[in-house]
């Protein structure tokens, strides 16, 4: 009997020990999830503006054939000044380029993420997919970190000029 009760703790230590390490990680898949969950919202956020020849402020957005057919062309990759994400005023995807944020929020600046930061890349990728223009195709890519970790996603968005 006593065999049987040393044999039976043995174990029993065993399996508190294992459960003792895995309670203690089992943040790390919540914070990846959460990471996950920004960067695609985001992505998706980026991936719905308007990639046409020029910017939707200007009043030939919807019939441009090309650059030179805008006064507010759409091609620098980074965000316009006086445009805010948090202000609705973000209308096209290049505005996202080079966009930064710190404790992550909805679109509306609500639910902040305290801890979490997510910035937004945009590269010009037309000609390295086959195209013959290179600001015909973007590639997004939207990296979300806490700490010393971070998650990227990466999407791809091509011109259907001159609608959106």
């Amino acid at each position: 009997m006593l065999v049987f009760i040393v044999i039976i703790g043995v174990g029993v230590a065993g399996l508190v020990t294992a459960m003792n390490t895995l309670v203690r990680f089992s943040a790390d898949p919540m914070r990846t999830k959460q990471m996950l969950a920004i960067a695609e919202a985001l992505l998706n956020e980026v991936m719905h503006q308007p990639f046409t020849w020029c910017d939707p402020d200007d009043p030939a957005a919807s019939t441009a054939q090309s650059y030179a057919g805008c006064a507010l062309p759409q091609n620098t990759g980074t965000f316009t000044p006086g445009e805010s994400r948090l202000a609705g005023t973000f209308d096209n995807v290049d505005d996202y380029g080079a966009y930064t944020m710190a404790n992550v929020t909805d679109a509306s600046g609500n639910n902040a993420m305290t801890g979490y930061t997510a910035s937004v890349a945009i590269v010009r990728t037309g000609t390295a997919l086959g195209l013959a223009d290179n600001t015909a195709a973007l590639s997004v890519t939207v990296t979300v970190s806490f700490g010393a970790d971070s998650f990227s996603l990466t999407g791809y968005r091509f011109r259907y000029a001159p609608r959106y």
